[in-house]
């Protein structure tokens, strides 16, 4: 359980379903609900957070304020029209903490008037479940305290590195959009097993598990994703026929494509 020093109170702007995965973090890494201000569009969807997490639901104005630390969760587009609303109750000292993909960290600063402390992160869907990977930046603001608090909260949702900002799309096109690429493959491999036979209900039971005994082999094994698809790979095997119809379809190729796309769309995003 984290030992959040000089942290007394986080405040969350947009609690929709990352800002929500980072309430379950903050409070299961041991910062108490009620030191948690949340600040939503819906008045019903705020007292449905507040019953579910003890979490407190404030004013814009007040939670700002009153926040050590402020994570931004809103859509990337609503942050324009946002900065100028929070930037006059905004402390000097606080840590700004954005989740918006493709919003730099020299133009939230711009649009805050100058702010210092600020960190960019790109979280992904299954931080909801802490088993999230998350890449963040720092702005040269950010002190010793807030750095230890970033690393405390991220090793709740999963696991994190720090990486230079520029390098912050192509995380987007790596482990931001990651998790898509991941079900898109699932969503195949299901409707080609009904293709062969097999009930959608028993096709997805064993996708699910193929893949997810794969990936708990390939994080617990040690081994290269390489040496542990030629371990299963026969000469002339079923597998080798598969893989062959992959290759020959260019995989690789389609992979690379996919993820520049992701990473080039953030950067448009950025604009």
């Amino acid at each position: 359980m984290a030992n959040y020093e000089g942290i007394n109170r986080v405040g969350i702007i947009g609690a929709g379903t990352m800002g929500e995965a980072f309430i379950a973090a903050l409070i299961r890494s041991g910062l108490p609900a009620n030191a948690i201000s949340i600040v939503v569009r819906r008045a019903e969807h705020g007292k449905e957070l507040s019953s579910k997490y003890g979490v407190i639901v404030k004013e814009l104005h007040e939670a700002v304020q009153s926040s050590d630390v402020l994570i931004l969760g809103i859509k990337p587009q609503g942050l324009t029209d946002l900065m100028p609303q929070i930037q006059p109750s905004l402390r000097k000292e606080t840590l700004v903490l954005s989740l918006l993909a493709g919003k730099t960290i020299s133009g939230i600063s711009e649009g805050l008037k100058g702010h210092s402390s600020i960190a960019r992160v790109m979280p992904n869907t299954p931080t909801l479940i802490g088993q999230g990977m998350a890449g963040y930046s720092l702005s040269s603001g950010v002190s010793a305290i807030h750095k230890k608090f970033i690393d405390q909260l991220l090793s709740a949702t999963g696991k994190s590195i720090e990486i230079p900002e520029e390098l912050q799309n192509a995380l987007t096109g790596t482990s931001g959009s990651g998790p898509a690429y991941f079900f898109r493959f699932v969503e195949a491999m299901i409707d080609g097993s009904v293709a062969l036979g097999i009930s959608r209900e028993d096709a997805t039971t064993l996708t699910i598990q193929t893949i997810v005994g794969a990936a708990a082999l390939l994080d617990e094994s040690g081994e290269t994703p390489t040496r542990l698809r030629e371990k299963v790979t026969s000469l002339k095997g079923a597998t080798a026929e598969a893989l062959a119809v992959f290759n020959d379809a260019g995989i690789s190729e389609i992979v690379a494509k996919a993820m520049a796309a992701s990473a080039r769309r953030s950067e448009e995003l950025a604009q």
